[in-house]
């Protein structure tokens, strides 16, 4: 109870930190009130000592961007556990496999020609980029299957081969529907700016959700590693198992893509930092990854909207800066291999 307590205090002190600091500057304290304000049986005891536009700014802009930023960042850090556990390889994640960049299409095809028409509603969303992602990863999996079992550096190369490919079709729509490019732009470059509580609440159900189903996994993904005749040997299903597994990263992938557009390398980073560190347990990797990745992306955040205020920078372009180097350290340490 005890180390929970602290990550809560941990977490807690970055959320007012972050909707504290921007263009205009509201001090901790402030923030705090405000939360606190709007907490049943709490808001008659505090004494309102902000302003309207301070109050509009921290409740209706600033703190639902870093609710969403934590929910999105912890989403593809769990997706990331996932596609890591069952392929074996470190340099597994949403964005590498090409799963983001297939949600990416689906959602790209609901912005600009079924939402805009009245036919689906935003938080519809979600939907279109999980058939998208669901649709990527299958073409992926097919290619990086060899006699029916996934070949986990043949299915790396896949998906960049494809995620590349289904890049190049947004990049096409997006000259084709030239009307909507800045707004497409900045959504596929990665980025939580105009992001409030529809946002969130659209997204975090299917990141609990799946969530909850990788954790149900947890026990397997630990017998798979293993390996996959001594896997076989205990009774697991490993075909089922992966099968799931890409289902559910998927469905979660997708729907951060949705919310966010794509921000790449988190899934990819904080997983394999865990690893190193606490080893590949998976009930404590994934509880972990999914609250440090949701610390991380939630302070890369801060840092593009705060860096060249009153400029802003899409917060994937931080996530690259970091996560660039990175993937180059695994791969020379040679962690593309199989085990």
């Amino acid at each position: 109870m005890g180390r929970i307590a602290l990550i809560l205090v941990i977490l807690g002190a970055v959320v007012i930190f972050a909707a504290s600091v921007g263009t205009v500057s509201i001090p901790c304290r402030k923030v705090l009130a405000m939360i606190g304000s709007t907490l049943p049986g709490l808001g008659q005891r505090i004494p309102v000592e902000w302003t309207a536009a301070q109050e509009t700014i921290v409740l209706r802009v600033r703190l639902p961007r870093v609710l969403l930023a934590m929910v999105v960042g912890g989403g593809l850090s769990v997706a990331g556990v996932l596609f890591q556990g069952t392929l074996r390889n470190p340099l597994a994640d949403p964005y590498i496999i090409g799963v983001s960049s297939g949600a990416s299409l689906g959602a790209t095809l609901g912005l600009l020609y079924l939402i805009p028409r009245g036919l689906a509603g935003f938080s519809a969303l979600p939907a279109f980029a999980f058939v998208g992602a669901l649709g990527a990863t299958a073409v992926v999996a097919r290619l990086g299957s060899r006699r029916g079992r996934l070949e986990p550096t043949s299915l790396i190369l896949a998906g960049v081969a494809i995620g590349a490919f289904l890049t190049a079709i947004v990049s096409l729509l997006m000259v084709l529907r030239i009307q909507n490019l800045q707004d497409v732009y900045l959504w596929l470059m990665g980025s939580l700016s105009g992001r409030g509580w529809k946002h969130f609440f659209t997204a975090l159900p299917y990141v609990l959700l799946g969530t909850a189903a990788a954790l149900w996994l947890a026990r397997d993904l630990n017998v798979y590693l293993l390996g996959e005749e001594v896997a076989h040997s205990l009774g697991l299903d490993v075909q089922k198992l992966q099968r799931l597994v890409l289902l559910i990263g998927s469905l979660v992938a997708a729907a951060c893509v949705a919310v966010s557009g794509v921000i790449g390398f988190v899934g990819l980073m904080v997983p394999h930092a865990l690893r190193l560190i606490m080893g590949g347990e998976h009930n404590r990797l994934i509880v972990h990854s999914f609250w440090v990745g949701g610390l991380f992306l939630l302070l890369a955040d801060t840092l593009a909207r705060t860096a060249f205020s009153p400029m802003e920078i899409p917060v994937g372009i931080i996530t690259a800066f970091v996560g660039g180097p990175f993937f180059i350290f695994l791969m020379k340490r040679g962690a593309g291999g199989n085990g």
